[in-house]
């Protein structure tokens, strides 16, 4: 299953322990559950999951880094080369692009407001609740 996270959930995961850690937890101990990223959306986690802002969370960016280290090493990395204009926020296309190029199963995003369409060419676009659900049957 080809599977493709929003920043938004990987943030979720170091905070709490619900739905994105579990989903998290999951994608880095289950190889047929495949991470996809291309270098965009590498250059988003890392500049988001670096913000000074999470330094209120404990260990935040200890846990970062080595969330980083393991998306890198993990993930199969894909070089999207179309173009689009479909979410309301502009950086939110590159997940949709990535999409397109890869063939995602899922899109997992806790961004419902951008996010209001439920597939893109056959990724569905789902919550970090529904891929939990997805996953566990």
């Amino acid at each position: 299953m080809r599977l493709i996270v929003d920043t938004n959930v990987f943030v979720s995961a170091l905070i709490q322990k619900s739905y994105p850690y579990f989903i998290v937890d999951r994608l880095l101990a289950d190889r047929s559950l495949e991470l996809c990223t291309s270098e965009a959306v590498v250059a988003e986690y890392i500049d988001v999951l670096n913000r000074e802002k999470f330094s209120r969370f404990p260990d935040f960016h200890a846990k970062a880094q080595s969330l980083l280290a393991d998306i890198e090493s993990r993930s199969l990395k894909f070089n999207p080369t179309v173009k689009l204009n479909i979410i309301r926020d502009a950086s939110d296309n590159k997940l949709l692009e990535l999409a397109e190029t890869c063939n995602a199963d899922y899109l997992v995003t806790g961004n419902t407001n951008d996010f209001d369409i439920p597939d893109y060419k056959g990724t569905k676009i789902v919550s970090p609740k529904d891929l939990f659900e997805i996953i566990n049957q």
